[in-house]
């Protein structure tokens, strides 16, 4: 079904956080192509979406101006989409993925170059930064967008049980792990993930672990 307002709030959007989503764009020929890209609720209806030079999506984007974000939380359209191409039997006639729970429809506003210094990838981060309005969107099953920052809560508590069982390597090698964790629910997480790394983090603190 289609909202009759466009309110990416109904699939789970919070302004000002990141979501992991599948892409699909028109390829320069008769072919559709699926990637994952993470997208940055920029308000009720506006995206943000950052994708490195040399990215098959962004050059359909560019050329199309226009796109569909796919909602899903299934692991094998992720590994697939990654790894290689989804076969062209997965996508519609309108450029949305079959089995999307739910997807909504872009089209661009801007494109801004954008580098980071900071990016752990070659040639400085050369990137795009897409802003897109949302002109339509369709729930399929009701859901929500999948916010990685949960995962990373689940996996840092996971190893925190595990601490007092291993040894001093493998305690150092848990603590790094939580570090980068913590840094990226900061980045992209949901008010309640990042809570609840905070509340990790001061356990550790309080047992003079130095994070």
């Amino acid at each position: 079904m289609a909202n009759m307002k466009i309110n990416l709030s109904s699939i789970g959007m919070e302004k000002g956080r990141q979501y992991e989503t599948i892409v699909t764009t028109n390829n320069d020929g008769p072919t559709k192509n699926a990637a994952p890209i993470g997208v940055l609720c920029a308000g009720e209806n506006r995206i943000l979406n950052r994708i490195f030079k040399g990215s098959h999506t962004l050059e359909n984007i560019i050329r199309e101006r226009e796109f569909v974000v796919n909602i899903t939380h299934n692991p094998e359209l992720f590994t697939v989409s990654t790894l290689g191409n989804l076969p062209q039997n997965h996508f519609n006639e309108n450029l949305s993925l079959k089995c999307a729970d739910a997807y909504f429809k872009c089209k661009v506003i801007s494109l801004t170059k954008a580098v980071k210094q900071s990016d752990p990838i070659k040639k400085k981060g050369e990137a795009i930064v897409i802003k897109s309005e949302v002109t339509d969107i369709v729930i399929n099953n009701q859901t929500n967008a999948l916010n990685r920052g949960f995962g990373y809560v689940i996996e840092s508590l996971a190893n925190y049980t595990r601490f007092d069982l291993v040894d001093d390597s493998k305690k150092e090698e848990y603590l790094i792990h939580f570090k980068e964790a913590h840094r990226v629910v900061l980045k992209v997480g949901r008010k309640e993930d990042i809570e609840a790394m905070g509340e990790i983090k001061k356990e550790y603190l309080k047992r003079g672990y130095d994070l």
